[in-house]
């Protein structure tokens, strides 16, 4: 992990630059304080910092509501204070929400979660209180589960991400899909695999009608677009 923060973010960002793609930073806040540097580089990048927790080994397992909320909380204050950005968007540390977790965010503000992995396009989530919208997250074409537990080399990392995309490219002629590219830096920033990420960036960079929106503008848009129109649907279909 040391290796990504001093070496491979760096690498990183400037393929990412490179295409005109800024990064969605699922970041542990904790990152602010120890590596101010990181942070100065993703603002000046145009990048968005959402919340994955404090840090990674901080489950949310065995956590009561208030204890989940305080750290909400102190995440957004972290993030402003460090960045000057609004708190729009989260991912529990290692995904260990509970059922309550998801009512909490919509409570505090927060407009979108990646805690779920169950479909392609943006999603309204039914909660307590305000609203709270379901942004797309993969773990089929995560860096983790394809670099580490299945070995796999670059060129077929770089296959399997660009048959994501070709899919959904298709798809999204008739209603926008969205793809997650979760990635780590001190996973894809080896200089052994940094070309795999250029190789999927100049692909998809390559075909038209393609947004590279951040986490905050896919909310958005789906806020704006489609969220009554979901909603009415199903509380028609609601007994």
């Amino acid at each position: 992990r040391d290796y990504g923060n001093r070496v491979g973010f760096w690498r990183m960002a400037d393929v990412m630059a490179r295409y005109g793609v800024r990064g969605s930073v699922s970041l542990n806040v904790a990152v602010c304080d120890h590596y101010p540097e990181i942070i100065e580089r993703c603002c000046e990048l145009g990048w968005e910092l959402f919340s994955h927790g404090t840090y990674n080994t901080r489950y949310f397992y065995g956590m009561n509501e208030e204890q989940q909320r305080a750290v909400i909380r102190e995440n957004r204050e972290t993030i402003k204070r460090a960045s000057g950005q609004e708190l729009d968007g989260w991912l529990t540390p290692a995904i260990s929400n509970d059922e309550t977790t998801q009512h909490l965010l919509a409570e505090e503000g927060i407009k979108y979660t990646l805690d779920m992995l169950h479909d392609d396009q943006p999603t309204p989530i039914k909660t307590r209180a305000g609203h709270l919208i379901s942004i797309p997250y993969s773990l089929e074409i995560n860096d983790v589960p394809l670099l580490v537990m299945r070995n796999t080399p670059p060129d077929r990392f770089a296959a399997i991400c660009k048959a994501q995309f070709d899919q959904l490219y298709e798809e999204g002629a008739e209603s926008g899909t969205v793809m997650c590219m979760p990635l780590h830096p001190f996973l894809i920033g080896q200089p052994h695999r940094i070309g795999a990420l250029d190789e999927v960036l100049r692909y998809v960079a390559g075909h038209d009608k393609v947004w590279f929106a951040t986490g905050r503008e896919i909310a958005a848009w789906y806020t704006e677009h489609h969220l009554a129109e979901a909603q009415s649907w199903i509380a028609a279909g609601t007994p």
